[in-house]
């Protein structure tokens, strides 16, 4: 809230320089939890002054009105697509609409935005609350197109399983991940006998809005984004690992969103979380948001898609590596969705994981064999059908939530113009 009320503040004032003490009295009357140095009896107090003569009535009314009107565009702002009429797909969220939704999943920020030039971050998804290394994942890795630094994968692929937090950053912080991972697992209680850790760090390049080079984060800001990871709803937009991205031309950022099958089809739940930094023709709900803004891959032959998009993809499905993979691959299928190109230059990468019990894998084993019970080939495509759903609204949501930003070097970016969208949605008749 702090940061909203910071970007209204200097939107109002810049529209009303000439009272600006009455836009801060108004502000600190009808805002209790401001941030400012000042009590709200005092406020009121300065408020009564002003009403007593009748020109300051007048104006403290156009001034109330214009307020107000402020107030329901920056609410229309923080609302998420679905909030909005925008209903992607034909399959019911999970309470949050979030990856949280699978139960047991925790995820934590670390946002650093700090002068001109630091607008960089960390997200941690934790698949269960427990020692993870100890009680290993089902997990997999699917790669859309290649270009980045997904650390870990080798052994996902080779063994199916992950037994660390998964961790998203920038490109050039991925070794202070490792490094942060490594050094969290070998802590925990119960693995004093570790010499081993597979660290699974995604990334994606938020260099034009953060000063990439100066790799500002250390050690400090990874753990507390595991430690302050909770099952709760997700902060999106300029948050975590996508407080410096940039998609489709607009501002990107960390977004999530799930889908909760039938009690018929196993009442199994699916989610992703993204964080978003590509490119391409935006589409939203089958509609061509990116021609109708004008702003897309190829317009004129100026424009750059390049980027990556992480996608992680949870459920409590039962599944084992190889269904995961599967599950995986339709998450791209998601991305296509939004108008996403998976150019020459982009790292989009999905990294998929089963919270189901039956599907865990122990550090320490007695048995020769393993005995696992997983859901059939044939009962996979409803599943299928939710990641690709999930995926495409978390790509949507990040958009959304995500706000104007400059950074590095001058550089700024927009957030999409959600008023626009909304008009161009409901010209195509996707809202009402």
């Amino acid at each position: 809230m702090f940061t909203r009320y910071n970007n209204f503040t200097l939107l109002f004032t810049l529209q009303l320089t000439l009272v600006p003490n009455l836009v801060l009295t108004l502000l600190l009357t009808l805002m209790p939890d401001h941030p400012f140095n000042c009590s709200p009896v005092h406020a009121s107090t300065l408020l009564r002054v002003y009403a007593s003569n009748p020109k300051s009535l007048s104006l403290i009314m156009r001034t109330i009105l214009t307020l107000s009107a402020l107030i329901l565009i920056i609410a229309a702002n923080a609302q998420r697509p679905r909030e909005l009429g925008i209903n992607i797909g034909v399959l019911p969220t999970g309470p949050l609409n979030a990856i949280t939704d699978v139960k047991g999943v925790k995820v934590g920020h670390t946002t650093r935005i700090e002068g001109d030039n630091i607008r960089t971050g960390v997200t941690a998804i934790l698949p269960h609350g427990e020692n993870i290394f100890q009680n290993k994942v089902a997990g997999a890795i699917y790669v859309g197109n290649g270009f980045g630094k997904l650390a870990g994968s080798t052994q996902v692929i080779e063994l199916g399983n992950i037994e660390t937090p998964i961790i998203l950053t920038n490109t050039l912080n991925v070794g202070t991940g490792i490094e942060t991972l490594v050094r969290y697992t070998l802590e925990l209680e119960g693995n004093e006998s570790v010499r081993s850790v597979n660290a699974v760090v995604g990334e994606t390049n938020d260099g034009r809005l953060n000063d990439i080079r100066g790799m500002h984060l250390d050690v400090s800001d990874f753990i507390n984004a595991i430690e302050s990871a909770t099952s709760r709803s997700v902060d999106e937009g300029n948050v975590g690992a996508g407080t410096g991205t940039i998609c489709f031309g607009f501002k990107g950022g960390i977004g999530t969103s799930s889908r909760r099958l039938p009690d018929n089809l196993g009442g199994y739940t699916v989610g992703v979380l993204v964080q978003s930094n590509f490119g391409g023709v935006l589409t939203i709900d089958g509609v061509p948001v990116g021609e109708e803004l004008g702003q897309y891959y190829l317009k004129n032959q100026i424009e750059n898609a390049d980027g990556s998009c992480m996608m992680v993809v949870a459920t409590d499905a039962p599944l084992d590596a190889r269904n995961l993979e599967r599950l995986a691959k339709r998450a791209m299928l998601g991305l296509g969705r939004t108008g996403g190109i998976a150019s020459n230059g982009s790292g989009d990468y999905v990294i998929a994981f089963s919270t189901s019990e039956l599907v865990r894998t122990p550090y320490r084993i007695r048995e020769i064999t393993q005995t696992t019970e997983t859901v059939h080939n044939d009962r996979m495509s409803p599943l299928f059908m939710a990641v690709i759903e999930a995926t495409e609204e978390a790509i949507v949501n990040s958009l959304f939530a995500a706000e104007d930003l400059n950074g590095f070097n001058g550089s700024s970016v927009k957030k999409i113009p959600t008023k626009k969208v909304l008009q161009i949605l409901k010209k195509y008749g996707a809202i009402e």
